[in-house]
């Protein structure tokens, strides 16, 4: 791989100003502060907060998009998805199994500790450990060797052309920091743990956390000994979680917030209406499918003696009972383009011929259910989030309504991001919808993650269902080491017929991002993996 380099750009920060303000109680004032006011202040309402400030504790956008503020990987992406440096300033393959980097040097913590290789060590160790969301992402790593202070050579098990992008989002952490507050290791979302570094945060990047309260608001400042020069001319940021959609187009119709989303589709006409405000809207990388429990003999919810998804046909019947083209005109408006497969444009791999979905067809569902023996079907929990994708609730209540029509009754609950990941991920649930976007954006990300068969540790560990088919491990396995790339294209289209023929899952759509803006900021860049990095950002 040809070495890259950072091109620098002209910073517009500007200086921060000062001003007292008094606190008050039933006997007066108590106290006078004097607290850092940024001159360019931009508020951010979004549907949910992050679920933690440990960017390993959760693998989602919410959480990563935030971290990505504070924390920095050694490979990052521009606002075009093309990878770029950062804490590394180049790589290259040395040998087959081999990538050297070229650390950044002189860059430095919030804390004032220096970056260096036994940081990227430390942080690649951690990722891989307990409690961790994000080992996928150095799986295919066998080992780090340490050159010197600011040069690493990455050891893979074997040919891996994807290590660049897999290494996209995988942050570093200090080492004396994490072993000085006791967070070493990953507290795990599945298993409610906390600890200091998921209220807490040090890392590298253009913003310093300078205050976090969960659900409520976390402010931003900037880090003005930043290494980066390309940085806009926001000096604070302020996360304001808005589960309430009304709520939150409301903040932006009063000037209260400069940026929102998602934009709640029925309001879109109201905000392009209003002089000072504009609707911004990107096509997604993001796949929303349903999940079925095809590993467990029994399922939980439907009182049955055996599991009706183990048989292919039921799985075939649901897909044939949704109605796709419903769900896009009354739920979604238009702003879903359905999808057969878990990948779309933009994503390496991708293959429109392959793209074709099951056809809405209830007298073929209700065949299907009766050939596999439940002809007045049978009742069957879903789990759902309320907060995470757009009109997420609306589509799984359609879903169950669209599936009673082949007698399956369906007993949902809908409830906060937190509360369905930890659910979900623990492998608790016998039907569900998710959401997945690529983070290498290369389909093997995704087919490794869902449908590799779940083995205990990183493969398939997002495969929440269980579905297994050792036909298709073995593809994804291939064209995981392939270098050639016409070969790996035609690996990742028989993988995905496979899923597709199996019907793993049954993927729904990709849901447009749609964000509401003030016109106070310059061409705000929405990108289509709907992360929000502050340092894009420029106000007026």
């Amino acid at each position: 791989m040809k070495s890259l380099s950072y091109p620098p750009q002209k910073n517009a920060g500007k200086k921060f100003l000062t001003k007292a303000f008094y606190t008050f109680t039933l006997l007066g004032i108590i106290s006078i502060h004097t607290i850092a006011d940024a001159e360019n202040v931009m508020t951010y309402a979004l549907k949910a907060s992050p679920h933690s400030l440990d960017p390993f504790t959760m693998y989602d956008i919410p959480t990563h998009s935030f971290n990505g503020n504070v924390y920095e990987p050694l490979v990052d992406r521009n606002t075009q998805l093309e990878l770029v440096p950062s804490l590394a300033t180049e790589w290259k393959n040395i040998d087959p199994t081999t990538w050297r980097f070229i650390l950044r040097q002189n860059v430095k913590f919030h804390d004032g500790a220096p970056f260096t290789a036994s940081d990227v060590v430390f942080s690649f160790q951690r990722a891989a450990g307990p409690g961790s969301d994000s080992a996928g992402s150095v799986a295919s790593i066998k080992e780090i060797k340490v050159i010197d202070d600011h040069t690493i050579d990455v050891i893979t098990k074997t040919q891996n052309p994807l290590l660049p992008s897999e290494l996209y989002g995988m942050f570093i952490f200090s080492k004396a920091w994490c072993e000085k507050n006791n967070a070493t290791k990953v507290s795990d979302a599945t298993k409610k743990e906390e600890s200091y570094a998921d209220r807490h945060a040090n890392g590298t990047g253009p913003y310093k956390v300078e205050s976090y309260q969960a659900e409520v608001q976390i402010v931003l400042l900037k880090n003005k000994d930043w290494w980066g020069k390309d940085c806009g001319n926001i000096d604070k940021a302020i996360f304001k979680p808005i589960a309430s959609e009304a709520t939150r187009v409301a903040a932006l119709l009063s000037g209260d917030v400069d940026l929102m989303a998602p934009l709640p589709i029925q309001d879109i006409k109201r905000i392009e209406s209003d002089p000072k405000l504009a609707v911004i809207e990107s096509p997604s990388l993001l796949t929303t499918f349903l999940g079925m429990n095809q590993s467990d003999d029994k399922l939980k919810s439907t009182g049955l003696d055996k599991n009706p998804f183990k048989d292919k046909r039921v799985r075939e019947a649901f897909a044939h009972a949704i109605d796709i083209e419903a769900i896009k005109t009354k739920i979604m408006r238009g702003y879903s383009e359905p999808n057969g497969l878990f990948i779309t444009k933009g994503v390496n791999g991708y293959n429109q011929d392959i793209n074709t979905r099951w056809k809405f067809d209830l007298e073929k569902a209700k065949n299907l259910m009766s050939e596999a023996g439940y002809p007045n079907g049978f009742n069957l929990a879903m789990d759902c989030s309320n907060d995470r994708y757009t009109k997420d609730e609306m589509i799984c209540q359609s879903v169950a309504q669209m599936l009673a029509k082949i007698g399956v009754k369906v007993n949902l609950t809908a409830q906060t991001k937190s509360k369905f990941f930890a659910k979900v991920l623990g492998y608790d649930t016998d039907f569900y919808m998710l959401g997945w976007l690529p983070t290498t954006y290369d389909a093997h990300d995704a087919y490794y993650n869902l449908v590799a068969t779940r083995k205990g540790g990183d493969q398939g560990k997002f495969n929440v269902g269980g579905y297994s088919n050792p036909k298709l491990d073995e593809l994804i396995n291939q064209l995981h080491k392939e270098m050639d790339s016409t070969k790996r294209n035609e690996l990742i289209s028989e993988a995905m017929k496979i899923a597709q023929e199996d019907v793993a899952s049954i993927t729904l759509h990709q849901e447009k991002f749609v964000y509401g803006v003030s016109k106070r900021l310059l061409n705000p860049p929405i990108r289509a993996d709907d992360m929000v990095f502050i340092k894009d950002f420029n106000i007026q």
